[in-house]
């Protein structure tokens, strides 16, 4: 599992989880596509943002294997913000090329693109 070195292990003052410490024993966590609903608490909008913005300064357009990153917070994201970047995809694999897409991104997130927002 690639371990992405200068990336936030969560949300700064919360307990929204960005990153993995160690592998799973059996096997990642499946990405699967989570739906949003306009009722949905504040801060997990946050968190969604916040993780984004992480993936966009640490990645920008580039595709990027999904190594350490948190399959639950990849899925608020997967298959809007963040799409697969190989075909085929295997949503159970740690070596998993993901790419952010940025129209789409920047439409839902527009913060997430501005350096201001971006923790370390």
């Amino acid at each position: 599992m690639h371990k992405h070195r200068g990336f936030p292990s969560r949300l700064p003052g919360t307990d929204y989880q960005f990153t993995l410490r160690r592998e799973n024993k059996a096997g990642a966590t499946k990405i699967i596509a989570r739906e949003r609903y306009a009722d949905r608490n504040p801060k997990d909008r946050t968190a969604d943002m916040n993780f984004l913005a992480c993936l966009v300064k640490h990645f920008g357009d580039q595709p990027f294997e999904r190594g350490n990153l948190d399959a639950g917070r990849i899925s608020w994201l997967f298959g809007r913000e963040v799409i697969p970047a190989e075909d085929p995809f295997d949503p159970e694999s740690y070596e998993a090329l993901l790419m952010v897409n940025r129209k789409v991104a920047e439409r839902s997130f527009p913060e997430a693109f501005d350096a201001d927002n971006w923790i370390d």
